[in-house]
């Protein structure tokens, strides 16, 4: 009768027929897929007519915290994500803290959060409000995420369709266990491959910004995804990490070789082979000339691989303001050092030097005759005045690129939304958001949609044309993450709430100035408000 009961209550809640494998039209992780270009494989019409303070179209609406980052994810009947702990579903625990939290997908209902304490250390490894910034993976029921104790984790997520919370199955303190420095934050969000799952580690400078206490701990570890055994782990950047190592790993298959693309931290870009951790390419983002911090810059989106190709522009820190950035695409069938420039030959710098190098003391580089550089954009004369705007340049940028329709679409951090041809690196058009750009762009149906700092989601359609002014609609709440689209609902992460936008929903519990924390109560305790 007990067992017959809570069918009954898993049925009323929309669980009872969750399958134990996502389906064909889930975004299951970062950037919907290993490739982590963000092209919805759901085709079904995105909305382009909601409105958060009415309700229209507005599926349901759940609290989140006060700073979200990343994409949700949808697997299996739930939505997860990351935030702080501002929301505070757990009454008894009003600590500041990382917070994952899962919401039932088709009500938007709290089913349970893991908690995650800041450390001790404060913001040189933890940075104060900035919660869970990973954005998990789930593959069958098993979620694997990183936090923001530069933890690797792996939970069972199945007891949930049961009412139950998650167990854990396993969990690398990758501080303790593997000698790592995190600064300001551990962020990756994780990816798999056969037995294995591959995770940046956050390993950074300290205080000062002048040194790095774990010049030897691992910048990328390949794990075995059942047990947490540590398979490889590598560190090219050494001594020459120039900030932190924020960034997300990408897969790709070549010449039928598996290759893990990461991002780290002195700016380079490496391919590693997936099974051995040996390098097979690498290449620096940066032209020989530039000088950290002012020109030189970091690596914190993610690589987007398209067939042989890799997608990657370049930025910095929002903290560290505007500047210039510069966006590449590579032809990934080389191997070696593919940098559009090597370094004219003298004496090599000391390790760290990037970092106290003065403006006359810039290296100087040659063209690479191995370059892997299909095409790149740093600035474009659009209107032939001779003269380079904000609007005509590629700027630091966080946001990873998406590649759609044979076009590239890229924000950057100065507000300016680029669209180039894919094949060629042609620039098409650039759209001023007047708001800063955090989050990436998503594709569907035609359509792409981008949020800002504003708040405003902006749908474009995905053409070279140029567009005068696409659909804004206003969440309410800057827009910090990146939209998705899974099951017939858009997803867009604010950076306190979450909404699911379905044409034909109307939800009364909407509205652009609801209180995230009222938002967060109304949907009850679920299965667990702190484990």
């Amino acid at each position: 009768m007990k067992s017959q009961t809570r069918l009954l209550l898993l049925a009323a809640c929309g669980l009872a027929s969750l399958p134990s494998a996502t389906r064909a039209d889930d975004w299951s992780m970062w950037g919907g897929s290993p490739s982590r270009n963000m092209v919805a494989r759901d085709k079904g019409p995105g909305p382009t007519d909601f409105d958060p303070d009415t309700g229209k179209n507005i599926k349901w609406v759940a609290g989140i915290g006060s700073q979200s980052y990343g994409n949700p994810i949808v697997a299996n009947g739930m939505v997860f994500c990351g935030s702080n702990n501002e929301a505070q579903y757990d009454k008894n625990f009003n600590k500041d803290a990382g917070v994952l939290l899962a919401f039932d997908a088709k009500t938007g209902k709290f089913l349970w959060q893991a908690v995650s304490p800041k450390l001790a250390a404060g913001r040189v490894n933890d940075w104060p409000f900035q919660g869970v910034c990973s954005s998990p993976l789930v593959e069958n029921n098993l979620l694997y995420y990183t936090t923001n104790r530069c933890e690797t984790v792996c939970f069972d997520v199945s007891p949930l369709m049961a009412g139950d919370p998650p167990k854990q199955v396993w969990k690398v303190d990758m501080m303790d266990k593997l000698g790592v420095f995190p600064h300001n934050m551990t962020s990756c969000s994780p990816f798999s491959y056969g037995d294995y799952i591959y995770v940046i580690t956050g390993n950074g400078v300290d205080e000062s910004h002048k040194n790095v206490p774990a010049p030897q701990a691992p910048a990328i570890v390949c794990f075995d995804k059942h047990t947490g055994k540590v398979v490889w782990a590598k560190n090219p950047p050494g001594e020459n990490i120039l900030h932190g190592q924020w960034s997300s790993p990408a897969l790709a298959e070549v010449n039928g070789q598996a290759q893990v693309i990461a991002p780290l931290g002195d700016g380079w870009v490496y391919a590693f082979d997936a099974k051995t951790g040996e390098i097979v390419w690498k290449f620096d983002s940066n032209n020989k000339n530039t000088i950290y911090p002012t020109t030189r810059n970091e690596l914190i989106s993610t690589p987007v691989v398209v067939g042989d190709r890799m997608y990657i522009a370049n930025g910095q820190d929002p903290e560290h303001g505007e500047g210039v950035g510069h966006l590449w695409c590579l032809d990934i069938t080389k191997k070696g050092d593919i940098s559009k420039e090597i370094e004219v030959e003298g004496p090599a710098p000391k390790p760290g030097e990037d970092l106290l190098r003065p403006s006359g003391g810039a290296r100087k580089g040659k063209p690479n005759p191995n370059s892997g550089v299909v095409w790149d954009f740093e600035k474009y004369d659009a209107n032939k005045d001779g003269k380079i705007r904000g609007s005509e340049r590629m700027n630091r940028t966080i946001s990873t690129v998406t590649v759609y329709n044979g076009l590239v679409f890229a924000p950057d951090f100065s507000g300016f939304f680029h669209c180039l041809d894919a094949r060629t690196g042609e620039h098409q058009w650039t759209y001023d958001m007047q708001a800063a750009m955090w989050g990436s762009a998503l594709a569907v149906d035609g359509k792409v949609y981008i949020g800002d700092e504003d708040g405003d989601i902006a749908i474009f359609e995905a053409k070279k044309d140029k567009q005068e002014k696409p659909i804004e609609i206003n969440m309410g709440a800057s827009v910090y993450g990146s939209p998705i689209y899974a099951n017939g609902v858009l997803y867009v992460m604010a950076k306190d709430r979450l909404y699911a936008i379905q044409t034909g929903a109307n939800s009364p519990a909407a509205g652009a100035n609801a209180n995230a924390a009222e938002s967060a109560g109304s949907t009850g305790n679920g299965a667990g408000a702190n484990k």
